[in-house]
């Protein structure tokens, strides 16, 4: 079933604690973020940061054609945020508050227990085109402020919003669920992060299900099937 576009017609800033606009205030999550993130990035040395890694972080090899679900993953989360905007506001509001709730976890991790993963290679072992977009990101992204990955609890973010509509095709979910996975091991193969930031997003994510879908989804969910197992 095709959604109809949101009317989003004479909006303005000075709108947005009219009801139905309101929702739109959510977005100013990320402006918060941001500024937290150039904050922490800056204003905290690396030498006071703990370094993530394991060993099977060492076992995984460096594949720079995984560049290309890393890259897409911010085509993926901005597609997301604005196609729920534009067409479905309760999932809008669903999924940014799930990401909220993994940047303000996150962020609080990276304040009170900095972190930088040194899993990097010190040169890239052939020059290609995939090479050369990591050498960018390399340069713009510090190896700190790493655990929990965001970039994999975004992706659950997106996926968890996407598996509960029912509206979305089988096919649209499972490209979702893919893509996601892909994300969760780009990180490690392209040496963004350590095996041990993928698992730290886990329970960030766990917290974000809790907060946004235990009381509406999950508990009635549960009700039901204790309800059958009870004779």
């Amino acid at each position: 079933m095709k959604r109809q576009p949101v009317d989003y017609s004479g909006f303005s800033l000075r709108r947005l604690k009219e009801p139905r606009f309101s929702h739109i205030r959510l977005l100013g999550g990320w402006l918060v973020y941001f500024a937290l993130y150039f904050l922490t990035e800056n204003l905290i040395p690396a030498e006071r940061c703990h370094v993530i890694h394991c060993r099977l972080d060492d076992m995984i090899p460096f594949r720079e054609g995984f560049v290309v679900f890393y890259v897409g993953w911010y085509l993926f989360v901005a597609g997301a945020v604005a196609y729920t905007l534009f067409y479905d506001v309760d999932r809008f509001k669903h999924l940014q508050t799930y990401i909220i709730v993994t940047q303000i976890a996150a962020m609080l991790c990276y304040i009170f227990y900095p972190s930088i993963q040194t899993v990097r290679p010190a040169e890239f072992p052939r020059q290609n085109v995939f090479t050369w977009v990591l050498g960018i990101i390399y340069a713009f992204d510090t190896p700190t402020g790493v655990c929990p990955s965001l970039h994999v609890a975004y992706s659950i973010a997106i996926v968890s919003v996407t598996l509960k509509e029912k509206a979305l095709n089988g096919w649209v979910k499972a490209a979702a669920a893919g893509f996601a996975l892909m994300v969760c091991l780009a990180v490690c193969f392209v040496k963004q992060h350590s095996v041990l930031d993928v698992l730290a997003a886990l329970p960030v994510c766990l917290l974000g299900e809790i907060l946004v879908y235990g009381k509406d989804y999950w508990m009635p969910k549960l009700r039901r099937a204790a309800s059958r197992g009870n004779p």
